[in-house]
């Protein structure tokens, strides 16, 4: 067995492009994508603030939107030209204070301050949203406190009034919504099932290039399988394992569960990539055609993962094309081990969502036998052929 491992060795560092995929590729781009996101927290987003009141409140209320570290305020003369800078994406929010704010809130009428943002940045506009509605909440809570207080209310009167049912919202996970926490797991996950398949792909298909499949035979078919299995499976598993100490040892994200199982649920979501590309590969026996194949079904992973958007709301044919990926099972177990803390015993029976790429595996192995009977024919002829030469 040790010279299978030797000999696939010997395979990988022949090929620089799967050097490459196997190594420093994988390495600098999770670098990358974590550079992105190192923030964690958006700041500075332009927010365009029209004010047609030009009164001492509605400044105050301008200064109370540029205090928050996630908003910029940018002035604009007119509703028009702010509208236009959003839909150009210079500014992701607009903010219009109306004529006679001020005095509408002493006669006690009731002024509409329009906020619109762009639903389009899915993230940005939730997070505008919310941090717009907060600046001017405080603001506008204080002023109808006094307003009220000055026509004889009591403090506890008052604050009845402004708030007559409070509520708290407490996030359980993530609480301060940074963002390598939120996106960074299931977008390097996405990326290293990518990379992994190609790998593999990679793998395979060398062999085709360099008619090394006819030693099969006297290695054992299954035998150089399971070493290919087992030799990638292995490295992929390292860059699992760096990405998880990245994002919850050096940056210190909170996990609750166990980086071990973590990376079983992983392994398993390689297996499950191995198949497919088994499949793919000895039904098509042409690597680029499956290099293609697979990168259009596996690449969009990231938008069915249901981190931005939930994927019970999906349509009911997208949901079963996002069963097909992978990722996707193992994004509902990493939730689980790092929010809720399972541990390996609970995550096991998470694991039966796998059931599904089990059906490939006699399909592979029929696939697999039809083509080396195939070979075997070929072998066979063409020493015939040279007998009788």
């Amino acid at each position: 067995m040790m010279k299978l491992f030797k000999r696939e060795f010997r395979a990988l560092c022949c090929d620089p492009w799967q050097i490459a995929l196997a190594t420093y590729v994988p390495i600098f781009t999770l670098l990358f994508l974590w550079w992105i996101f190192s923030s964690a927290i958006p700041q500075n987003l332009p927010v365009a603030v029209v004010d047609y009141d030009n009164s001492q409140l509605s400044r105050q209320l301008i200064r109370y939107l540029n205090a928050s570290p996630s908003i910029k305020v940018i002035s604009f003369a007119n509703t028009s030209d702010a509208q236009q800078a959003m839909k150009l994406g210079n500014v992701f929010a607009l903010v219009t204070f109306p004529y006679k704010l001020k005095v509408d809130l002493i006669r006690k009428n009731q002024p509409t301050i329009d906020i619109r943002y762009n639903a389009q940045f899915l993230l940005v506009g939730k997070l505008l949203s919310s941090k717009i509605s907060e600046s001017l909440a405080d603001k506008l809570h204080a002023l109808s406190k006094i307003k009220q207080l000055l026509l004889g209310a009591t403090i506890h009167q008052a604050n009845i009034n402004i708030n007559p049912i409070k509520h708290q919202l407490t996030a359980l996970f993530n609480s301060n919504n940074n963002y390598i926490a939120f996106l960074s797991p299931p977008i390097l996950i996405a990326f290293l099932q990518l990379v992994a398949g190609l790998s593999f792909i990679n793998s395979i298909n060398y062999e085709f290039k360099n008619n090394t499949t006819q030693t099969w035979y006297s290695l054992g078919v299954w035998k150089v399988l399971f070493v290919k299995i087992t030799f990638y499976t292995a490295i992929m598993l390292l860059h699992g394992s760096f990405i998880y100490s990245l994002i919850y040892q050096v940056i210190g994200i909170s996990n609750n569960g166990s980086i071990f199982t973590l990376l079983v649920a992983l392994a398993i979501m390689l297996l499950a990539v191995w198949l497919i590309v088994l499949c793919l590969f000895f039904v098509l026996l042409n690597g680029t055609i499956v290099t293609s194949i697979f990168s259009a079904i596996l690449a969009p992973a990231f938008a069915f993962m249901g981190i931005t958007f939930p994927t019970q709301d999906m349509p009911k044919l997208i949901q079963y094309y996002r069963s097909i990926m992978p990722s996707s099972h193992y994004i509902d177990i990493h939730i689980k081990v790092v929010n809720y803390g399972i541990n390996f015993v609970d995550m096991v029976l998470d694991l039966s969502s796998y059931a599904g790429f089990l059906v490939l595996v006699p399909i592979i192995v029929m696939l697999i036998n039809k083509y080396f009977s195939s070979l075997k024919k070929q072998m066979a002829c063409s020493e015939i052929i040279e007998a009788k030469i």
